[in-house]
């Protein structure tokens, strides 16, 4: 299995489409009932200044030769968001063919700075969210990677399918919401990765949660944030995390969490770190 381009586009425009009114865009609503919400196709047409029948062949994915103009004429009648706009863009482009490298290798200079950054919880998470190395005081923080089986070191597979997870986070739906939007961005990157086609297969199967998630076409790239722990030996840690992308290797990310100096989440990641010494079996590796 591998990413269906017209599929995938057809459904995110219906979906963006199913979020915005006739009001929204300048359009009269007469009041009639609509067999389903949000903008009809020859509204969405009108606004953007093309042809309905463009419009519809956009939609249906007959092609994938659009024009730029159009592309971007659709993207701001839809009121896309940047991020939303390149995945459009993404969609509507032919896909050279060319798959990725099954394996992920971690850079010895990456794991070095992973060693480096003893007092946060850092982690590199590559393509379909496998996580690829991690610090002892992530491991801590999240689960202890180095116990899992590789297959297993993957935070969607996790956050979904691991009970214990959904204890971890204070708003586990916030952060499950993420991992979908981000993990729909990573799929229509790599078009061709059987694995990441494997695991939303997965997924959809044994969670209900996930396979409604899905559904949203919700798209997020991993940039900054914060989630709030609620972790077992500790208690509530307010960590922020910052994303740090390689230019050269864009397919991997290193995540860091912070916290604020001298707060009480500060002196619980002190604490976890001390925890860590003793309680996470393998590291970074």
């Amino acid at each position: 299995m591998s990413l269906d381009r017209r599929a995938e586009l057809g459904e995110f425009l219906r979906s963006r489409r199913a979020r915005l009114s006739p009001e929204e865009v300048g359009l009269p609503d007469y009041g009639s009932r609509r067999r389903v919400p949000g903008l009809r196709r020859e509204e969405l047409a009108m606004v953007a200044g093309v042809s309905v029948d463009h419009y519809v062949r956009l939609e249906q994915g007959r092609t994938l030769h659009f024009s730029e103009s159009v592309l971007d004429a659709v993207a701001q009648a839809l009121r896309l968001n940047p991020v939303e706009r390149a995945h459009l863009y993404r969609l509507a482009r032919p896909w050279s063919g060319e798959e990725p490298p099954a394996e992920q290798e971690v850079r010895p200079g990456l794991r070095r700075l992973l060693d480096a950054a003893a007092d946060v919880p850092a982690y590199i998470v590559g393509r379909g969210t496998n996580v690829l190395a991690w610090n002892s005081l992530a491991a801590a923080l999240i689960t202890d990677f180095g116990a899992l089986p590789p297959r297993e070191r993957n935070l969607a597979r996790l956050v979904f399918l691991d009970e214990g997870m959904r204890e971890l986070y204070e708003d586990w739906t916030a952060k499950a919401a993420d991992v979908v939007a981000y993990l729909r961005l990573d799929m229509a990157r790599n078009p061709g990765d059987a694995g990441i086609a494997s695991l939303i297969e997965e997924l959809s199967a044994n969670s209900a949660d996930f396979g409604a998630m899905w559904q949203r076409h919700e798209l997020k790239d991993k940039t900054h944030g914060r989630y709030i722990y609620l972790h077992p030996a500790v208690g509530r840690l307010d960590l922020g995390f910052e994303t740090l992308r390689l230019p050269d290797d864009p397919d991997q990310a290193l995540i860091m969490h912070t916290t604020e100096p001298d707060s009480p989440s500060a002196t619980a990641l002190a604490l976890l770190a001390n925890w860590a010494q003793t309680s996470v079996r393998s590291v970074a590796r």
